[in-house]
This record gives structure tokens, C-alpha cells and sequence, in this order.
């Protein structure tokens, strides 16, 4: 099946007008004509089937036919808290395999021994939302802007929170031993210079739970992802 995303449908659209570049895509590319079924998701759960009706390159044009509440694959809701690594390429890898296993919300934080300040929301928006489609998921993962670390950890806090550190006098247990099943989470992953000391001593003081990753250390957007999938992991 091919998805497409378009986030203004609602249950009572009766009709989608896709843009130039995925008209082209449809109707070049995929050499789909009027009458043919199209898929589409708004990323909130729901899955359209709409008709063809004008199959013009430049504006191409369907009829809903009808709409589908697709019930969440996940009994879990993951959120990830993740410095923006140096490179660009290496968070948006993350965000796309991240997204490919299932994550429910990411913020970019920016810590005092980041690698890069300024984050490109857009790009990486539509790293996820590519993903999704080609992973065949109907809700869309929440991207947040980007956030100072003071800033985020001054939030209130009812799920299970964890940080992910390299600092060697701290008892850290490995994430998949101390997490409940079927809960809420949020995880902290720094830069590759890892979080300062105060920074650190800030989480804790909000009841962040150490965690370990293992013996090896690990690149960001690794650790990033080794999170995503012990949670997943932990619900199999």
C-alpha cells in the first residue's frame, strides 16, 4: 500500500486537492489514473481511501470514499528528549528509524555541551513524516521545537523519566530491568560530550532515573535509538 500524508483531513472531508510535487508523484511516478484508490492518513489515526477523480500532474484531485479510525500498535507512550547532534544527517537518521520503530513524541534540547545550537524543525518534520508513510503508521510523531535543558527539565513531570549519562560515579541500572510495561515515558539523551555535571545534578534533583546503555559508548543518535528499542523490546 502507498501512504499519503495530508494533516487537514477530517472525517467530513469529502474531497483532496494534493499539491503540485504530489500530483506529480501520483500521476508521473506512480502512473496512477482517474478511478484508481488512493490511501491517505491525516496522522491522527485515521486512514482515508479516496477515488480519483481528476488525474491531472500539476493538481490532482480525489474523492473520499470513506474514512477509518486505525487503532495505536503501541500500548506505550515514548517520548525522547535528544541533543541535536553535530552533524544533521545523524539526527535525522534517528528520527527516521526512531519513527520506523515507534516513538510518540521528540524534543531537541539543547544542552551546554551541544554540538549545534540551531535546529531545522522543517527538515526534520518531514524526515518523520516520510517515515511514517513508509513504515505504514497513521499517527504522525509530535515534533516540539527546540528547548533549552533548563527550560525542559523545569517541566512537570508524571511518567516515569529516565537520563541516559556517562558519568561514571552514579549507580545506573539498564533501562529494560526498570521500566514498567505499558507506561508513559521520557529519556534523556545527550550530546556526544555527554551532559555537564550540573546538568545532570539538575535531572536527578527532578527524580530522573540514571540509566545505562551498556559498556560501550555510544554516538547520540545510537543511544537514541537503543532507548526506542528496549522500550520496544520491553512490550513484545
Amino acid at each position: 500500500m502507498q501512504l499519503f500524508y495530508n494533516p487537514d483531513l477530517l472525517t467530513t472531508s469529502k474531497e483532496i486537492t494534493f499539491s503540485k510535487e504530489e500530483s506529480r508523484h501520483i500521476i508521473r511516478v506512480l502512473r496512477k489514473r482517474e478511478g484508481d484508490i488512493l490511501h491517505i492518513t491525516n496522522g491522527k489515526g485515521i486512514l482515508f481511501s479516496a477515488e480519483i477523480l481528476i488525474g491531472n500532474d500539476k493538481k490532482c484531485i480525489a474523492k473520499i470514499l470513506k474514512s477509518e479510525e486505525k487503532p495505536r500498535t503501541r500500548d506505550y507512550y515514548l517520548h525522547v528528549a535528544i541533543a541535536p547532534t553535530k552533524n544533521n544527517d545523524r539526527l535525522e537518521w534517528f528520527l527516521e528509524k526512531a519513527t520506523e520503530i515507534g516513538i510518540d513524541e521528540i524534543t531537541p534540547i539543547i544542552c551546554k555541551n551541544a554540538e549545534r545550537k540551531v535546529v531545522k524543525v522543517d527538515r526534520l518534520q518531514k524526515i518523520i513524516q516520510s517515515a511514517m508513510k513508509q513504515s505504514l503508521q497513521f499517527t504522525l510523531p509530535k515534533l516540539n521545537e527546540p528547548i533549552s535543558f533548563s527550560d525542559f527539565i523545569d517541566n512537570d513531570f508524571s511518567e516515569e523519566i529516565f537520563i541516559a549519562h556517562c558519568e561514571e560515579h552514579s549507580e545506573k541500572k539498564f533501562l529494560k530491568n526498570i521500566a514498567s510495561p505499558k507506561s508513559k515515558y521520557t529519556i534523556l539523551i545527550g550530546p556526544e560530550g555527554d551532559f555537564s555535571f550540573d546538568e545532570i545534578q539538575q535531572s536527578l534533583h527532578k527524580k530522573f532515573v540514571p540509566i545505562s546503555l551498556g559498556t560501550n559508548r555510544l554516538r547520540t543518535e545510537t543511544a537514541g535509538l537503543y532507548v526506542v528499542q528496549s522500550i520496544a523490546y520491553l512490550h513484545q
